[in-house]
């Protein structure tokens, strides 16, 4: 199977060149990627465990659903794959911001979408060991505890919803 090829974007978000996973992600070039934040109807918001055979934080807690955009691929049809292969759902998607890429980001323009479903996910074993619904603010706890659980992009997207959406629902 042919490597993934990524768009290298600039600073400004604007697509620069092409290039295979392993180099963008070797010489940190800046990319783009999608994060879904899945709530149930209680409110609680889905993380999952990463795989230990991911190439990057095996084993850490993040988003919902997330990956990287395919070279030429648009954030929102990108969120509607993720959400379907490693979640097997589909669900109407809801666009909240867009984070600019960074040491925090692992390099990556992240778009972050959410979505609201009590559909039951199937896991991608290839990409998920496990996952859970959480309180947000059970999940705000743990990231303050143990930071080192979570992927760095999830702290800072978490971190972001959390101050503009999570405490006004609490």
């Amino acid at each position: 199977m042919p490597e993934e090829e990524f768009d290298i974007v600039d600073t400004q978000d604007r697509v620069i060149g092409q290039a295979p996973r392993s180099v963008v992600h070797a010489y940190r070039w800046l990319h783009r990627a999608v994060h879904i934040f899945v709530f149930n109807t209680k409110g609680e918001l889905l993380v999952h465990k990463r795989s230990a055979t991911k190439d990057e934080c095996p084993g850490l807690y993040t988003s919902s659903a997330s990956g990287h955009l395919s070279a030429g691929e648009d954030y929102d049809i990108a969120a509607v794959r993720e959400l379907q292969e490693e979640l097997g759902l589909t669900a109407p998607l809801e666009w909240l911001q867009k984070f600019p890429g960074g040491a925090e980001t692992s390099y990556e323009f992240s778009g972050l979408y959410r979505t609201v479903t009590d559909a039951e996910p199937q896991f991608d074993p290839g990409e998920i060991e496990s996952g859970e619904f959480y309180p947000l603010a059970e999940i705000a706890a743990w990231v303050e505890s143990a930071p080192a659980d979570f992927t760095p992009c999830f702290r800072t997207l978490f971190a972001w919803y959390w101050q503009t959406h999570g405490r006004a629902a609490q």
